[in-house]
C-alpha cells in the first residue's frame, strides 16, 4: 500500500514539476524592481473594471521565498488532485456553520433545480478580499435565481506563513476548528446578507475543490455547471456573472414557450 502510495506522489510529482518551475521563476523575476515596474500595470489594464477590479501589490511584498514555493506547491498539488470536475458530480464534503457549530453537506443548501454559487476564500487572501463586494453585488443581483455560500477555506498568506502586506488582516494558520471559525466570523461581517460557512479542519472541501487559494463553482441537480480557475489568476467574478445572465434568460425563454395543442 505504500509503494503504491509512493509510486503516485512521484508520478504526480513528476507531472506537476514543469508548471511548478515556471511559477517559481516568475515569482524570483517579479522580486526585481524593474520586472514589477513593467508587469504590474499591465496586470492592472487587463483586469480593470467595476466587476473584477485590480489587485495591487505592493513593493515590500515578497513574491520568492521558501515559504511562497511551498504555497505555491501546495495549490498546484490541489488543483491537480481535485475530485471537482465540470460536468460530474459535485463532492458533497462536510462544512461548520458559524452560528451553532454544526456540520452540514455543500448540497445541503442546494435548493430543488435553483444553481448554488460556491465562493471558496479567506481574510488573507487579496483578490479574494478585492473582489467581495462585487461578488456580493453579483449574488443580491440574481437572488432570484440563484442561491449562494462562501466557504472559508485555510488562510491564503497566513501572518505566520507567506505574509502579504496587502492583505487587509493579518490572521495565522488555524490550529484548530476555532481558529477557523473566528476567522470565517471576520468573512462574516464583510458580506452581510450572504451565507458564510468554514471548511473542515481536514480542508475536505478544498482539497476536493482544488480551491486554494480562491475559487468559484456553480452546482446544479448535484452536477458541476461552471467551474472558474485556480485563482489568484483563474478568480473572475465577472465569469459568474456572465453565466449567471445566460442562465436567466434561458429560464425566461423556457417560461415563455407557447405549446400549441
Amino acid at each position: 500500500m505504500n509503494t503504491v502510495k509512493a509510486m503516485k506522489n512521484a508520478i504526480v510529482c513528476l507531472i506537476l514539476l514543469p508548471r511548478f518551475f515556471l511559477a517559481a521563476i516568475m515569482l524570483w523575476f517579479l522580486d526585481f524592481h524593474c520586472v514589477r515596474k513593467r508587469v504590474f500595470p499591465k496586470m492592472k489594464e487587463q483586469e480593470g473594471n467595476i466587476v473584477d477590479p485590480p489587485v495591487c501589490i505592493s513593493e515590500s511584498n515578497r513574491m520568492f521565498s521558501w515559504e511562497s514555493i511551498k504555497a505555491v506547491w501546495h495549490g498546484h498539488k490541489l488543483d491537480f488532485l481535485k475530485s471537482a470536475h465540470l460536468g460530474y458530480v459535485a463532492p458533497n464534503t462536510e462544512v461548520v456553520q458559524l452560528r451553532d457549530q454544526r456540520c452540514n453537506r455543500i448540497l445541503d443548501y442546494a435548493k430543488e433545480k435553483r444553481p448554488l454559487i460556491l465562493n471558496f476564500g479567506s481574510c488573507t487572501c487579496p483578490p479574494f478580499m478585492t473582489r467581495l463586494k462585487a461578488f456580493q453585488r453579483v449574488v443580491q443581483q440574481y437572488a432570484d435565481i440563484s442561491d449562494s455560500v462562501v466557504v472559508y477555506i485555510e488562510e491564503a498568506h497566513p501572518s505566520d506563513g507567506w505574509m502579504s502586506s496587502d492583505a487587509p488582516y493579518q490572521i495565522p494558520k488555524h490550529r484548530c476548528l476555532e481558529d477557523r471559525l473566528s476567522a470565517a466570523q471576520i468573512m462574516n461581517r464583510e458580506v452581510p446578507g450572504c451565507l458564510v460557512v468554514a471548511d473542515s479542519m481536514d480542508n475536505s472541501s478544498n482539497a476536493a475543490y482544488g480551491a486554494y487559494f480562491d475559487r468559484l463553482y456553480i452546482l446544479q441537480d448535484g452536477k458541476i455547471v461552471y467551474q472558474g480557475g485556480r485563482g489568484p489568476e483563474g478568480y473572475r467574478i465577472s465569469e459568474l456573472r456572465d453565466w449567471l445572465d445566460q442562465y436567466r434568460q434561458s429560464v425566461g425563454n423556457s417560461r415563455n414557450v407557447v405549446i400549441h395543442v
